[in-house]
């Protein structure tokens, strides 16, 4: 799947402009979305909602505010964010409904990763990257996840050939409870992915429509944000995760949140 509407000639566009366009299904995939969160917060409990503060992300808190569930949200501040998105996370955290809690990885582990790889480690290695990406997301998503029942996620079919067949409710963890480890935090947890049939253009078309407050690297190309040192723009022709851990070959790249055990 590539992402054709990224572009340098339409840089003075909105990402809404280039990209809200609903599918011809779109309001069947909304109310499908809608029973999912509703039946999240009835029957999955307790449950909560992972967010980068992408996208994806901002569409699903804005749903859970509108539909006045209580859904809290977490968001993993690795102290490696773009300025951009730390500002998002304060707005957001003001006008939620919804608690918004903030993680944060330890910080003298961050420190001692940092004195022994120097800061740039994550570039010299897939090895080094993945163990950056354990201090600074894996073991706080561990605490976040610390006696949830299930968590809902942005993943969605459309954003990589790895998330293809993502399916709205993923149980295939949920007898995997005594295999919890640091790499595996989710282990035992049902996994709820309320925006696995939408596509690019009804994620913008949702955000469009409501005004939802979103990250403005979206409007710079950056179609999936995580942190600065790891994510670029994108190109034409380029696919939505090319530019996460760029440098490395595509089946590398995940960090581990999403990774089966």
């Amino acid at each position: 799947m590539t992402s054709s509407h990224f572009s340098p000639r339409n840089a003075q566009a909105k990402a809404t402009d280039l990209h809200a366009k609903a599918s011809p299904d779109f309001a069947a995939k909304l109310a499908e979305t809608q029973a999912l969160l509703r039946r999240a917060a009835a029957e999955f409990t307790p449950v909560t909602q992972a967010s980068s503060l992408g996208a994806e992300d901002v569409v699903i808190t804005h749903l859970i505010n509108s539909l006045q569930l209580d859904i809290p949200v977490f968001v993993l501040e690795t102290g490696a964010l773009h300025t951009e998105t730390l500002a998002l996370l304060e707005r957001t955290q003001a006008h939620s409904r919804a608690p918004i809690v903030v993680h944060r990885p330890a910080h003298e582990s961050v420190m001692q990763f940092v004195r022994q790889n120097g800061q740039a480690a994550m570039y010299q290695s897939i090895a080094l990257r993945k163990a950056c990406c354990g201090v600074r997301k894996m073991e706080p998503l561990a605490r976040a996840l610390k006696g949830q029942r299930a968590w809902i996620t942005g993943l969605r079919q459309e954003q990589s050939s790895a998330r293809a067949e993502v399916p709205l409710i993923d149980d295939s963890e949920v007898q995997t409870a005594s295999q919890i480890t640091p790499a595996s935090p989710s282990a035992g947890l049902c996994k709820l992915n309320p925006l696995a049939r939408w596509t690019w253009g009804d994620v913008w078309h949702y955000i469009a429509t409501h005004k939802v407050d979103y990250n403005p690297l979206h409007d710079q190309f950056f179609p999936s944000i995580g942190c600065a040192p790891c994510t670029r723009a994108i190109s034409l022709g380029e696919e939505f995760r090319v530019g996460r851990w760029w440098w490395e070959e595509e089946a590398a790249k995940e960090c581990g949140l999403h990774v089966k055990p």
